[in-house]
């Protein structure tokens, strides 16, 4: 039985909700629930523009063929630096990695060198081909670690919201069948916020499936709560307090799908679904010593 074969008699085999489109519009609208998500999107774009400005840092590197495959690449001054590979949110539709340089500077003082990626936007880029540019990208990474100075032993991939929904996705890639010369463990961890791991509630979100264009079986065969991770490696969680109920939902769905991989899920009590990205790039924050923790390996 195929990957998407067994994901799919999994979502259909379990106990699932009925969803009605009030409920969904309401559970995972976040930016509606947010009334200042435009100033929050306007600070987190001026960081990142000041951050590139004073930051050493290699910009637009493409990993594949198409205009929206390019990463930033922040290095450290120490070789064989460990890698922390930031993925954006925005739904699969929107946002750009300009917008998260931010994240970098305290990981990179820590002696972790960073990569925040790009991919291509939904609808023009269907969710499977993000999730396979998601991929190219740690490959190519993976293949030139030598070339920048980091670990390719040491790569960490984090994300938020859509994001952790691409770090999961990560996660359960088949490296081998996606490259010969890949190895099984190319991802040592994962740090996931906010992640969306079961797709099927975005169905009857109008605000978002008329990009994404979800049926049943696409959305249990991009769901992977409904995956097998593919090696034990761990797995960090973080959903903010002021979430709503279904984001808990999703992050709690995960820890009880990957038992083996899950560590822990980690507080983040006065966040909210956009602020918790900003506990996790504060040094001293619960959020940003325990990625410091997954990537040393401690």
């Amino acid at each position: 039985m195929t990957q998407a074969r067994a994901a799919s008699r999994s979502a259909r085999t379990a106990k699932r909700a009925t969803y009605s489109v009030e409920f969904c519009e309401r559970e995972y609208n976040a930016r509606a629930a947010i009334p200042d998500h435009a100033k929050i999107f306007a600070r987190w774009a001026e960081h990142g523009a000041l951050t590139r400005r004073s930051r050493a840092c290699l910009l637009d590197l493409p990993y594949g063929e198409t205009s929206a495959e390019t990463l930033d690449l922040f290095p450290t001054r120490h070789d064989a630096a460990p890698l922390l590979v930031f993925i954006h949110g925005g739904y699969w539709r929107s946002l750009d990695k300009s917008d998260f340089s931010w994240v970098a500077p305290p990981f990179v003082r820590e002696g972790i060198a960073v990569a925040v990626v790009n991919y291509g936007l939904a609808p023009h880029t269907p969710l499977e081909e993000i999730v396979r540019q998601i991929l190219r990208a740690l490959a190519w990474l993976y293949r030139n670690a030598d070339r920048f100075g980091f670990d390719a032993e040491r790569i960490v991939v984090s994300g938020h919201s859509a994001g952790g929904h691409l770090t999961a996705m990560a996660m359960a890639a088949q490296w081998p069948v996606f490259g010969s010369d890949l190895p099984p463990t190319l991802v040592k961890g994962g740090f996931a916020l906010s992640g969306l791991y079961d797709l099927e509630p975005l169905r009857y979100a109008p605000f978002v499936n008329v990009d994404l264009q979800l049926d049943a079986v696409r959305a249990a065969t991009l769901s992977p709560a409904w995956l097998p991770p593919a090696t034990g490696a761990p797995l960090y969680t973080a959903v903010g307090c002021l979430e709503s109920s279904e984001f808990k939902r999703q992050t709690r769905l995960i820890a009880q799908r990957w038992p083996d991989n899950f560590v822990r899920d980690v507080p983040a009590p006065l966040a909210n679904h956009l602020t918790v990205m900003d506990e996790f790039a504060h040094p001293g924050s619960a959020l940003f010593d325990a990625a410091i923790a997954l990537v040393r390996g401690h």
